[in-house]
């Protein structure tokens, strides 16, 4: 019910780009992106709610330089990621549920998650 499968990850040079793609099975309202990078706890990167248009929510962090998007034909959530930093490197991970708000940002805001995928960033 909850499989999320993300794509798109690899290794990349400061102030380059990648794109994370994640399909889900089914049609959620909710879906995010989060990362763990090591040592580190789990954070919200951004998210997109569906409704009137759909919602956006970004961390202070990558506001600017990643763009969240979503294909709700084929429920799929893109992460552009342009201009990246050493400090992006880490591994992603898709995340899904039937709701967000405010919160979103919180590992325990979302019930389905992807197994991650990988981002590495050299200087």
């Amino acid at each position: 019910q909850g499989q999320l499968v993300e794509s798109g990850g690899g290794s990349v040079q400061a102030g380059g780009s990648l794109r994370l793609s994640c399909v889900a099975v089914n049609i959620w309202h909710c879906m995010a992106w989060f990362r763990q990078a090591p040592g580190n706890e789990r954070e919200g990167v951004a998210a997109h709610k569906r409704g009137g248009g759909g919602t956006t929510y970004y961390a202070s962090s990558v506001k600017g330089r990643f763009t969240v998007s979503r294909n709700d034909a084929k429920d799929t959530i893109h992460l552009q990621m342009d201009d990246l930093k050493p400090e992006d490197t880490a591994t992603y991970y898709c995340a899904a549920d039937r709701w967000c708000d405010g919160n979103w940002y919180l590992q325990r805001s979302f019930a389905y998650w992807g197994q991650g995928i990988e981002v590495t960033v050299s200087s």
